[in-house]
């Protein structure tokens, strides 16, 4: 049973994919339920690059945008937080420009302190709820950094976005100090962090490893007996983002991709991509499948764990397929069986309602997006709303206050709500 992350404020949706195991399901909050005769709307505002939505108190919606042109010249950009109204999406609140450098969509979150941390370009901020700054931390590798997550310690752990060098790991006090020397992990590392409680995850170009953090010594340690090498006798590119559901970690491969507007056709390693699965305690104990067997498949997000049905649902962007399996006896060997497979222009992260078997994802056809309620169990379509964004959508979408949900889609957010 996955309980609330103890680094977090407790809300809904407090940070990207509503935590830092990638669940993408809201915390205590219920699905959408659409019935017949209901329909989705939607209301929409243009931005600058928006990344994410996270929810604080009742009523209370962050939204952290960044600038972009800048970095076609070689300058640094910068990101802002805003608190914007739940219903018509106007700025209520807005902080400073954070000052970022290199561009790569970042991450924001509520502490379990009350306090909003952002980690954008090769800066943390920690802001109050008024989006004032209370301290800043310049991070020391001059790339970008790939977000973070919070520890049930309540260390912020981030680290740099590499390719081709060791990524390294930095830990932070919530005074935005460092809170341990920094370290190089064995491989570099595009994907984003996860963690589950004082766990955390890196998935490397190359392999999957783990690090501990030890209060005693105030460090993060490799964990040297859990490691997986994906890539192994293979022709696959690196791997995204991972979703640790309590029992295994599941992610999937062939990252390496030249979207710009869309995901659709942009894969650029010639193999099918896959959905990956490793045992947490043994992580020897481990499977792959193909998710399409087409060539030059890809992906640039994590799958859907659904741990309250006992479902995994993966998919390939670069060809719109999405496909579902039905977990067989997950406690030990973890099988799969298949349910269905569709074409769906997908890429984005996901909103998965578990309690009412509901999942939250993009469709991208007409040069144009959707954003579509569909049923787990089936793959079948509940409702669907254009959304109005031209680019296909990779960020974050969170849920809302009421059965509507904020849809972060690059230069647009939408909430689309129930009618």
């Amino acid at each position: 049973m996955n309980t609330f992350p103890a680094g977090y404020f407790r809300s809904p949706w407090p940070a990207e994919d509503g935590g830092p195991q990638r669940l993408q399901n809201p915390w205590g909050h219920p699905g959408l339920n659409l019935q017949a005769g209901e329909r989705l709307r939607c209301t929409t505002r243009n931005t600058l690059l928006s990344t994410m939505t996270v929810l604080g108190d009742p009523r209370q919606v962050y939204l952290l945008t960044h600038s972009a042109l800048r970095a076609h010249w070689g300058a640094a950009t910068t990101a802002r937080v805003e608190q914007i109204d739940p219903v018509s999406l106007k700025t209520l609140h807005a902080s400073p420009r954070l000052p970022g450098g290199p561009m790569w969509p970042g991450g924001m979150a509520l502490h379990a302190n009350g306090d909003l941390f952002v980690v954008y370009g090769r800066y943390a901020h920690r802001l109050n709820r008024a989006l004032e700054i209370q301290s800043a931390f310049q991070l020391p590798i001059d790339q970008a950094y790939n977000s973070f997550v919070i520890l049930d310690a309540g260390c912020i752990v981030t680290k740099n976005l590499s390719d081709t060098q060791a990524a390294r790991l930095t830990v932070l006090t919530p005074d935005l100090q460092r809170a341990c020397a920094d370290i190089d992990c064995p491989e570099p590392s595009i994907a984003r962090l996860s963690s589950r409680g004082n766990v955390l995850y890196v998935v490397g170009v190359r392999s999957i490893f783990r690090y501990v953090w030890q209060a005693d010594l105030q460090t993060l340690a490799l964990e040297v007996s859990w490691r997986h090498d994906y890539t192994s006798g293979t022709a696959q590119s690196y791997g995204w983002d991972v979703v640790i559901d309590g029992l295994h970690a599941w992610f999937m491969d062939n990252g390496r991709h030249n979207y710009l507007l869309r995901m659709i056709g942009s894969g650029l390693t010639p193999t099918a991509n896959r959905l990956i699965r490793v045992s947490l305690t043994n992580s020897q104990d481990h499977a792959a499948w193909e998710i399409t067997g087409l060539s030059h498949g890809s992906i640039t997000n994590p799958p859907v764990v659904d741990t309250h049905n006992g479902l995994v649902l993966a998919y390939d962007s670069a060809h719109s397929v999405m496909r579902a399996w039905k977990m067989v006896d997950p406690e030990h060997s973890c099988n799969l069986q298949a349910l269905w497979t569709r074409q769906i222009g997908c890429a984005s992260h996901m909103i998965l309602y578990p309690d009412t078997g509901e999942l939250v994802t993009n469709d991208y056809r007409r040069w144009g997006e959707e954003v579509v309620v569909l049923d787990t169990r089936t793959g079948k379509d509940k409702a669907r709303v254009r959304s109005g964004g031209i680019t296909q959508g990779v960020v974050f979408p969170s849920v809302g206050w009421q059965r509507d949900l904020y849809w972060s889609s690059m230069g647009r957010l939408a909430r689309i709500f129930v009618e």
